[in-house]
């Protein structure tokens, strides 16, 4: 049980990000007070929250529909997983992320910034979506779907807390801080990405 639970948490926390959100979140809210920069953040965590939640339960519903089975999801989720760790390591992800962010602030009204970028794809994008399905494919009866919805409250509850102290955790981190943080990340996702697909082979190998 401990070590379905952490390997929950290390994935939705490592694909999610608080951390690296922080200096992102600062950035896509220029010229707001602390105040609208708070309503900005419990919009956009909850809006994440409620994404996250509805593919928790209806991901594989979603899946059987278009007739994809869970070994070739967790295939396609493991190689989504380790590109995004690829990204991390070689510093191509934050990049990536401050550009979608830019392109919000200049084609979007300010009002709608918790919904795109912050709350999608920033918070529950496609690493995110995929970690959460693969997650509750394992699950096998409402306690273990209960343990991964709260594990998403909580990784979304650090996000909160991220953007409340962005400005502290920008300047605490230094350039050198937050590189050496994501790649280390990064390396943990790799690991977490080859075992989604091993387990994937295995039980395609299997069926």
């Amino acid at each position: 049980m401990f070590e379905g639970l952490t390997n929950a948490f290390v994935t939705l926390f490592v694909t999610i990000d608080p951390i690296g959100l922080a200096p992102l979140f600062l950035a896509i809210t220029p010229g707001m007070s602390q105040a609208e920069r708070m309503r900005v953040a419990k919009r956009a965590v909850i809006l994440a929250f409620i994404v996250l939640l509805g593919f928790a339960f209806a991901g594989q519903a979603i899946l059987s529909v278009l007739g994809i089975t869970l070994p070739a999801f967790r295939i396609a989720g493991g190689l989504l997983l380790f590109w995004i760790a690829f990204e991390m390591v070689f510093e191509k992800r934050k990049a990536r992320k401050s550009k979608a962010a830019k392109i919000a602030i200049t084609e979007d009204d300010i009002q709608n910034i918790a919904v795109f970028p912050l709350a999608i794809p920033l918070l529950a994008g496609p690493g995110a979506i995929s970690a959460v399905i693969l997650l509750s494919s394992k699950a096998s009866d409402a306690i273990s779907y209960a343990k991964i919805s709260g594990m998403i409250l909580f990784v979304l509850a650090l996000v909160y807390v991220a953007f409340l102290t962005a400005g502290h955790i920008d300047k605490v981190l230094g350039t050198t801080g937050r590189n050496v943080l994501t790649r280390l990340l990064g390396v943990l996702l790799s690991a977490l990405a080859v075992q989604f697909v091993a387990d994937g082979i295995s039980a395609m190998a299997a069926a």
